[in-house]
């Protein structure tokens, strides 16, 4: 099953789960719903709250 990706609104930075965020300690494989509640964009520091689900932006 593959896992959504999110994009922040500030800056553009995609969240990709099969790729996690291993320099802020977040695996690869690791969904966005399973994302600590502190985790924020490693590029601008928005909250993962405010974050969207790629497909949504897309249209899709």
């Amino acid at each position: 099953m593959e896992m959504d990706k999110y994009v922040c609104p500030i800056c553009g930075y995609v969240y990709d789960p099969e790729q996690g965020d291993p320099e802020h300690g977040i695996a690869p494989g690791t969904a966005f719903e399973d994302l600590p509640e502190d985790w924020v964009c490693p590029y601008c520091n928005t909250p993962a709250s405010s974050m969207m689900s790629f497909a949504s932006v897309m249209g899709g």
